[in-house]
């Protein structure tokens, strides 16, 4: 049986929103060239570039919860077209910024609108998808994230070498196709009394009004919720290590060429592309329990490699084990968040869902390195790999899901 083929059962507006990323990663270069670009083009310090990355860290962090909410409130669609729009102007005048605090304030701004798009797209992805193809649409989602990474930054890459605002305008163009796409797109969505097909717009507006009465507090009641997202922690800060220790590590202490490192990468992509999703077709009838674990597991098993690692090929091993806890465990965390949510609050369920990530963005970097300074790098493999098994014994661990929640995932 072709594992692909389940794919066409997902609806259509699951594949507009994943085209819709696609376009918009297709773009993505301004991040990866941000440190360049303000160290080379715009001569400014290495400690002002990594103040810069964590001003952007501290914005994403800001807005998941809020743009969860509002997608509650609002609509996810409206939020998403609202964020593509605004990052995609704000592109466009970041180059102008001609001061310390202009950069700074416009980077707070862009990451902000930016990382807006993420809570709602994962909310309706998991809302349109239903219980029993969500890790499908998940895996679909992340295929488009990485088909989109392959390809901004080797272009950015090229651009740079013309000029660093080139990327910015491209970057800036992709995001404002990708909005423009949102709004031409023939969205139909049913609507909730049963009454057949709708103008998106006009449905979301709908369902939105539906779940403004909802309050976060309710989703900080919901102990199970927070059981989840307290055992992602330790696996989030070894997710963000190939940005940190793991570059210095094979650069620096085993002697790879920066281009061999880049290679590397295109291992961790190209596996993504071609397996993940006939993988989660495969998986879909796991429970979230056991995939948790086993992504989580084997997250913490290929980094904590490492220790052993002294040439190119066990380097490629240890990428390929982590790999597939990736593509296990990301898409089944995201579906695991779309069932237990209720309806009425799945943006903000995304939005806390999301909010983990970027704690990790902004601690798992200089956490690495620390550790990696101070104790040397076998200290941060070693952490990594409990990491990893910390997280696999919590979600084997995981409470059962309530009646009530069963009930709500066999009629959503």
């Amino acid at each position: 049986m072709n594992p692909w083929r389940g794919l066409g059962v997902l609806p259509r507006e699951v594949w507009y929103v994943c085209l819709a990323i696609l376009v918009n990663r297709a773009g993505t270069m301004v991040l990866p060239f941000l440190t360049l670009y303000l160290t080379i083009d715009r001569r400014l310090s290495v400690s002002f570039a990594g103040i810069t990355l964590t001003v952007y860290g501290i914005g994403s962090i800001l807005i998941a919860p809020l743009a969860g909410r509002l997608s509650d409130r609002l609509g996810a669609l409206r939020i998403m077209k609202i964020s593509l729009f605004v990052s995609g102007l704000l592109l466009f005048i970041y180059p102008f910024a001609n001061n310390l605090a202009s950069i700074l304030t416009i980077t707070a701004a862009w990451a902000i609108a930016s990382e807006a798009f993420r809570p709602p797209s994962m909310s309706m992805i998991g809302d349109l998808a239903g219980a029993m193809h969500r890790k499908a649409a998940f895996a679909l989602c992340r295929l488009a994230i990485n088909v989109g990474m392959s390809i901004g930054p080797v272009v950015g890459g090229f651009l740079a070498m013309r000029s660093f605002k080139l990327l910015f305008y491209f970057d800036g163009s992709t995001t404002l196709l990708a909005a423009l796409l949102l709004v031409a797109l023939p969205w139909r969505i049913k609507s909730d009394a049963g009454s057949g097909p709708q103008n998106g717009e006009s449905q979301i507006g709908l369902h939105a009004a539906k779940k403004s009465s909802a309050l976060y507090s309710d989703v900080l009641k919901n102990r199970r919720f927070l059981y989840f997202l307290l055992a992602m922690i330790p696996v989030e800060l070894v997710f963000f290590q190939p940005i940190a220790a793991m570059p210095l590590f094979l650069v620096r202490d085993l002697h790879f060429t920066e281009a061999g490192y880049g290679v590397l990468f295109a291992v961790n992509t190209v596996i993504i592309i071609l397996v993940e999703v006939p993988l989660n077709m495969s998986m879909s009838s796991w429970s979230h329990r056991h995939a948790l674990a086993l992504g989580a597991a084997l997250v913490g098993i290929g980094f904590g490699a490492l220790v052993f690692v002294n040439g190119v090929v066990g380097a490629v091993a240890t990428i390929v084990i982590w790999t597939f806890g990736e593509m296990i465990l990301l898409p089944a965390s995201a579906a695991y968040v779309s069932d237990v949510a209720p309806p009425e609050q799945s943006g903000a369920y995304m939005g806390l869902y999301t909010m983990g990530f970027s704690l990790a963005f902004a601690i798992g970097p200089w956490l690495g390195m620390q550790v990696m300074e101070a104790l040397g790098p076998s200290a941060v493999w070693l952490g990594t790999f409990a990491c990893g098994c910390i997280t696999a014994i919590m979600m084997w661990l995981l409470p059962k899901r309530s009646n009530a929640v069963q009930q709500l995932e066999q009629n959503g």
